[in-house]
């Protein structure tokens, strides 16, 4: 038996579900952590989504890649941030909250700094900077840990307001790094020591209008800003006035132990995800050996499987007690019940600057033959980097609603609605791509495009809260944060799987095709939320 030794930071009473503790003093610590773990997990997704600016803007200074290239980096990124995500939703267990609140944020200023530092010099390898975007995906790891940990200091009665705040807040490092990046590459804000400016060759765009080719760039501001403003205080914040909760980390071993088990976990992943991507990944990087729908599997898989047989001693055990969640029918309908909504919304989030570009930026006509051609460049496209942000904004704005509302009339019936906008807006979104992609004036239809996405992002920000609240009801305390952590890591694939499912339509000339498969696939799992949660007979009404 392991004898504990307590520190300063670890709370051995806790009690949330007791009234008068909640409201005597378990109240103000439960919102203490919450304030703290926001801003944390912000930074954590602005991080992990950095490289879609990032990319974007090496285009348009002239970095000698190709755009196949960059696409490597943001798939890469995407695929880590789904992957880490699977260990990290047994950290809090393992290694109590705090302890992983504070290392797994303090992990973010090697990337942040190191994609700052390889930004300063066109001439860095492509090697280095897919290294920076897989590290990356620690951002994206850290929302798993950030949700189970926050959701043991609320009563049930206060599962989605709590899940609600800190996902919808956090998930506001999206559009706080498309908003952020573009302002601060035309800044020098770190002087001499950020490095000097690159010119402008390509007109860029930022939401208060363009920024005309020549203007004088500081691109590595897009890392630095992350390390030096905002993560090194928020780590400090998060080490002197987080807590373990020693009721659900009984055994963590102490500090240095508790590190060691995320940074252990985390890297075997790493080596899971690194062999992945060689297998996936087209040459130069990869051997191009699977297609998505074998890669994602395999790498869930192998990453399960790897975490159990490479567990020893009290950890084994633990971990052991976390798989429980799998034998349980409800985290499997859970699952795909969350790809509806956080996939949709980080996915939507990939995948919408890339439609705009090639849906609006291109006068779509037919040559001498009747032939549809997509390469003439539209002089009234409306600017993807002044309008991609708007949708994110709207969707992590509205999740904490989303959350208030399922904890006064029920998870599952919020669930039901938004299911059913989502069909017929994404059918929507389908048909108005079709129409502007067969068009030479497609900027006609940005403005309904624009709203249909919008709307959908709002839905599934909704959706994002009823979906917490739900697992929060159902499972016990011990289960609920590992179940979180689950079923956003596999939710989190929809940074990968939507920009290129979408992309490949868009290649295809049917971009219509996507959104309606999305539409049939919201359809079936409004079916199964009816099925699990609704019907007369179900075993558990209206969590």
């Amino acid at each position: 038996m392991t004898t504990q030794t307590y520190s300063r930071a670890d709370i051995t009473d806790w009690r949330p579900e007791d009234d008068k503790f909640w409201n005597n003093s378990g109240k103000s610590v439960a919102y203490r952590n919450l304030w703290i773990s926001i801003p944390n997990l912000l930074v954590g997704f602005a991080v992990w989504g950095m490289w879609g600016i990032i990319t974007v803007q090496m285009l348009n200074l002239g970095f000698p890649f190709k755009p196949a290239d960059m696409f490597t980096l943001t798939a890469i990124a995407g695929l880590m941030g789904a992957t880490m995500r699977i260990p990290a939703s047994f950290f809090i267990r393992l290694s109590g909250g705090r302890n992983t609140i504070f290392l797994t944020s303090a992990l973010l200023i090697i990337p942040a700094v190191w994609t700052g530092i390889a930004l300063q010099d066109k001439n860095t390898p492509l090697w280095v900077f897919q290294a920076c975007a897989f590290l990356s995906g620690i951002g994206g790891g850290n929302f798993a840990c950030s949700m189970s940990n926050i959701s043991s200091f609320f009563p049930k009665r206060l599962q989605g307001t709590g899940l609600g705040l800190n996902a919808g807040l956090g998930n506001f490092g999206v559009t706080t790094m498309q908003v952020l990046i573009p302002l601060v590459m035309t800044v020098g804000v770190f002087g001499a020591a950020g490095g000097g400016s690159m010119v402008l060759l390509k007109d860029s765009g930022w939401i208060l209008g363009k920024i005309v080719a020549g203007t004088p760039t500081y691109i590595q501001n897009a890392g630095f800003i992350w390390a030096a403003i905002l993560a090194v205080p928020l780590v400090l914040a998060a080490w002197f006035g987080m807590n373990n909760l020693m009721t659900l980390s009984p055994n963590y071993g102490g500090t240095l132990a508790a590190f060691a088990k995320i940074v252990y976990l985390w890297g075997i992943t790493c080596a899971v995800g690194a062999l992945g991507l060689y297998l996936y990944l087209p040459a130069p990087t990869g051997l191009g050996l699977l297609n998505m729908w074998v890669a994602l599997p395999l790498i869930i898989v192998a990453t399960l499987l790897v975490m159990k047989l490479a567990a020893f001693g009290e950890m084994k055990g633990n971990i052991a007690k976390q798989f429980e969640i799998f034998s349980n029918k409800h985290t499997w309908s859970l699952t795909l019940l969350y790809i509806v909504t956080f996939g949709s919304f980080i996915g939507f989030s990939m995948a919408l600057p890339l439609s705009i570009t090639v849906i609006f930026g291109v006068s779509h006509v037919p040559d001498a033959a009747g032939v549809m051609q997509h390469t003439l460049k539209n002089p009234n496209a409306p600017s993807a980097l002044t309008y991609a942000w708007i949708g994110p904004f709207v969707g992590a704005l509205i999740r904490p609603v989303g959350g208030w509302i399922s904890d006064k009339v029920g998870g599952s019936i919020v669930t039901q609605v938004i299911s059913a906008v989502m069909v017929v807006a994404s059918g929507a979104v389908g048909y108005v791509m079709m129409q502007a992609y067969g068009s030479a004036t497609p900027e006609q239809y940005f403005s309904t495009f624009m709203w249909l996405f919008v709307l959908l992002f709002a839905a599934s920000g909704i959706g994002n809260g009823s979906t917490f609240r739900t697992i929060g009801v159902i499972f016990d305390r011990q289960q609920t944060g590992p179940v979180l952590g689950w079923t956003s890591a596999v939710a989190a694939y929809g940074a990968f799987i939507a920009p290129v499912v979408i992309g490949a339509q868009i290649k295809a000339g049917t971009p219509q095709t996507a959104m309606y498969g999305f539409a049939i696939f919201y359809a079936l799992c409004l079916v199964l939320n009816w099925w699990f949660y609704l019907r007369a007979g179900s075993e558990i009404k209206n969590p």
